[in-house]
């Protein structure tokens, strides 16, 4: 079945929503390229000397090689793409891009945690925040991703695809037991996902807190200090939650009918609902650089080496700096 929309009469048309996700990609590809590209050259000059430096330059690879990945998204949608090229993005495209996804979030959940202690001890230098105990972490992140997520999708989407099953394609290349293990790493994902909402959502939370009261403290009446803390807090939370919350709801909900094959119309509506929201946890690569200029004054330092850009930003850290803020 090239597309259920024929067969099923539900008001929802899915190669519009295809023909619409491959323009929104499109559009977003050149942002984000020029984005990362720009973040990867100024992580590549940070020194290295502490955790939150380590856990920056992750996410930035992370973020280009999910932006590197959007062409072969956009081309496996595009009208008579062969279907060589679809079941290598089932195998191994998709697959890739899920990784960048869950690194890039346990990242930020990671980072908020970091940004915690550094504020709650900050006086002194816990082990977790030196830039070797960062490595570690960071390195674990990606061992642990791959081993349980990645390499054994891979392994278990090998069946030979025809081209009688492109409605769910991907899944049709599944074996039993790889459906059974699809579903069971997507339930681990959506858990990874709500984890760090709660961890991120509580640390940036106690640390607003931490810094206002310091301001009350010291008898400052600084109230434009206290809002721009708040707008901060308010941007990071309100990023990954707008990012990565409709896409996760979304996937508790369609990933079921997805395994079991059910392609009707609560199929289609939970697919078209999928495609978009996917799309929209895709913007977080645009809006990570955002929160890189948020947390770092060495990157925003860095950043003002541009020249146009420098007269758009003023710097608040000495040049050499990896002082790190809310």
């Amino acid at each position: 079945m090239a597309s259920p929309s024929p067969l099923l009469d539900c008001g929802i048309d899915l190669e519009t929503v295809k023909i619409v996700a491959k323009c929104l990609y499109f559009i977003l590809f050149i942002p984000a390229l020029l984005l990362n590209v720009m973040a990867a050259w100024i992580s590549w000059k940070l020194k290295t000397k502490s955790s939150f430096i380590v856990y920056l330059k992750n996410l930035v690879a992370a973020d280009l090689l999910m932006t590197f990945i959007i062409p072969l998204r956009v081309a496996d949608r595009l009208p008579g793409s062969s279907l060589a090229l679809r079941a290598f993005n089932c195998q191994f495209g998709s697959v890739l891009f899920y990784l960048c996804l869950y690194v890039s979030i346990v990242l930020m959940g990671v980072i908020s945690l970091d940004r915690f202690f550094k504020i709650v001890q900050p006086g002194g230098k816990l082990l977790g925040q030196s830039a070797v105990f960062g490595r570690v972490v960071s390195a674990v992140v990606w061992v642990v991703l791959l081993s349980i997520t990645t390499i054994p999708t891979m392994a278990l989407t090998s069946e030979k695809p025809n081209t009688t099953n492109s409605a769910e394609l991907c899944m049709a290349m599944k074996s039993d037991v790889g459906k059974q293990y699809h579903h069971a790493v997507i339930i681990i994902c959506n858990g990874i996902f709500f984890v760090v909402l709660v961890v991120t959502g509580f640390s940036y939370t106690c640390i607003a807190k931490r810094v206002i009261e310091s301001y009350r403290n010291s008898g400052s009446t600084n109230k434009d200090g206290k809002r721009k803390i708040k707008a901060r807090v308010f941007i990071v939370l309100a990023v990954f939650l707008v990012c990565f919350g409709p896409y996760h709801i979304t996937r508790i909900l369609y990933v079921p009918e997805q395994v079991e094959n059910k392609i009707n119309c609560n199929w289609a509506s939970l697919k078209a609902a999928k495609t978009m929201t996917l799309w929209l946890s895709t913007t977080n690569v645009c809006l990570d650089p955002l929160i890189y200029f948020l947390l770092c004054k060495a990157f925003r330092n860095k950043l003002c080496e541009f020249k146009i850009l420098g007269q758009w930003f003023s710097t608040t850290a000495p040049a050499n700096s990896e002082e790190t803020s809310l």
